[in-house]
């Protein structure tokens, strides 16, 4: 069902650039008669840099009277055909939510053969498993999909998906339909408790922080203390939508079997772009053939110049941060996703999520990714003995000393010691991770020590609630360059 696949999953590291330019070619082709088409000429475009020249990079703001038009019925705006789904994403400034167009083609064409080449992905590194034999769990949105009009309906993309799946897959699916697509957040982690406790479930699917959640509520159901007490031929969490290395302490601790398989994918609203394709390497495979093509903007011309140029897949390097743009079978033309991701390898590109060009800190020149942060608190947990929960970072300016430094509101599983100790150890990775976080703390000319402040219990939880983003694909931001967040979190904490 799979070896087919596989053969050319092998194959896109010696065709990457001709299978990319393919998909160009296509998606122009296809969208050739839209009005965004007839706009910018696309019968005209012969390749790539024509494409650069006719077409402007793009966000959310700029798409959006477009897709507005999309989702009260009009066709042949974007994309050719009427888009009757779409995926209820963070908002912008103007917005509280983002909708993403769901086509046919990106549904099938991207998010389900997704799925269906992480399935094989896996099963060629462990063709032992009992995958197929047992349930799997998948925790979706917190948000069933509603109607915006009578033409158009919304939900979480995880909700999209469940909703448009194959009802075949309901047979090796947990919970019931009816319960992963439930509104409310708490009362739907409760029904899966009760509903799935008790069943034999080989693989876990969602994000690691609200997977947590519900791990915990299954094990307080249970009276157990490990996860395979409860489900004993659990093997594999398919995992995604934040990083997973400050978590890592927290599943081993509570998932202790070498067993265990751990696989991270990327898979966003606007489009699933990649797979950890070696369970030895945390780099994910860039997967080309989903009807996306691909441009990347290195993060320091994003930054300093006001017309940045983009570049190919077949012309990126191997560690720059890169900000990511991408033309999709969803509609989406040369839109900034808002990702930051690093290229490991090339050839076949293999890459890691590095943050979000809105979610860093550069005030001081430090540069500050989300990479870096996760890697930083990791380090930090692994020297004191601490388990972290959750966090974020902004900056803090000590104008009369006319320095700064950053400020961490942390919220402990297990609290270090020794907070002075995890600073020190934070800041020692850091250090090392990021030079021109170096260059900035040496001899604290410019930037101090990381302040650390604990957070109590819940305060995360407490925020995302208020804010109504519980559950789903919502996440607290990791790193500010602002302290808007953070002084509303500080303000909670007390």
């Amino acid at each position: 069902m799979f070896a087919a696949r596989e053969r050319q999953i092998k194959s896109f590291g010696k065709h990457i650039a001709d299978i990319q330019h393919t998909q160009l070619r296509k998606l122009l082709q296809t969208a050739r008669n839209t009005e965004w088409g007839e706009k910018y000429k696309f019968r005209e475009i012969s390749g790539y840099h024509a494409f650069c020249e006719r077409v402007p990079l793009s966000i959310y703001e700029d798409l959006h009277p477009f897709i507005e038009r999309m989702i009260n019925g009009e066709k042949n705006i974007l994309w050719p055909s009427i888009v009757k789904w779409y995926a209820k994403s963070s908002g912008t400034t103007n917005d509280r939510s983002k909708y993403i167009p769901v086509t046919c083609e990106i549904l099938n064409g991207c998010h389900y053969k997704g799925g269906f080449d992480t399935v094989a992905l896996y099963i060629r590194n462990n063709p032992e498993t009992r995958f197929f034999s047992k349930k799997g769990l998948i925790l979706g949105g917190s948000h069933s999909p509603s109607a915006l009009n009578k033409k158009a309906h919304c939900g979480d993309l995880s909700a999209v998906l469940l909703q448009n799946l194959n009802p075949c897959v309901n047979f090796i699916r947990v919970p019931r339909k009816e319960i992963i697509l439930m509104d409310e957040w708490e009362a739907k982690i409760n029904a899966i408790v009760e509903n799935t406790w008790n069943k034999d479930v080989v693989s876990i699917s969602g994000i690691p922080s609200w997977m947590l959640t519900l791990i915990k509520a299954i094990l307080n159901k249970a009276g157990k203390e490990t996860l395979h007490e409860v489900w004993p031929n659990l093997e594999v969490f398919f995992h995604g939508g934040v990083g997973f290395e400050p978590y890592k302490p927290q599943y081993e601790k509570l998932l202790p079997s070498g067993k265990m398989h751990y696989m991270e994918t990327y898979n966003a609203s606007e489009g699933f772009f990649g797979i950890q394709d070696d369970p030895s390497d945390k780099s994910l495979l860039l997967m080309p053939d989903y009807g996306i093509f691909y441009e990347f903007i290195p993060m320091n011309d994003l930054l300093t110049t006001d017309n940045p140029k983009t570049i190919p897949p077949e012309d990126v390097k191997v560690g720059i941060n890169y900000a990511t743009v991408i033309t999709t079978a969803g509609g989406l033309w040369r839109y900034c996703i808002g990702d930051t991701v690093r290229f490991t390898s090339l050839f076949p590109h293999k890459f890691v999520i590095t943050g979000r060009t809105k979610h860093f800190i550069n005030a001081f020149g430090e540069e500050l990714m989300i990479d870096n942060a996760e890697k930083g608190i990791h380090k930090a947990c692994l020297e004191t003995g601490a388990i972290v929960r959750a966090y974020t970072a902004a900056p803090l300016f000590i104008l009369e000393a006319g320095k700064g430094r950053h400020q961490w509101l942390i919220e402990f599983e297990k609290q270090p010691e020794s907070i002075d100790r995890f600073a020190t150890v934070l800041d020692e990775a850091l250090k090392q991770l990021n030079s021109d976080y170096d260059a900035k703390r040496y001899k604290g000319i410019s930037l101090l020590i990381p302040e650390i402040i604990p957070a109590r219990e819940n305060l995360f939880y407490d925020w995302l609630k208020e804010d109504g983003k519980l559950g789903g694909q919502h996440k607290v931001p990791c790193l500010s360059n602002n302290r808007d967040l953070i002084n509303k979190l500080l303000t909670m904490n007390h």
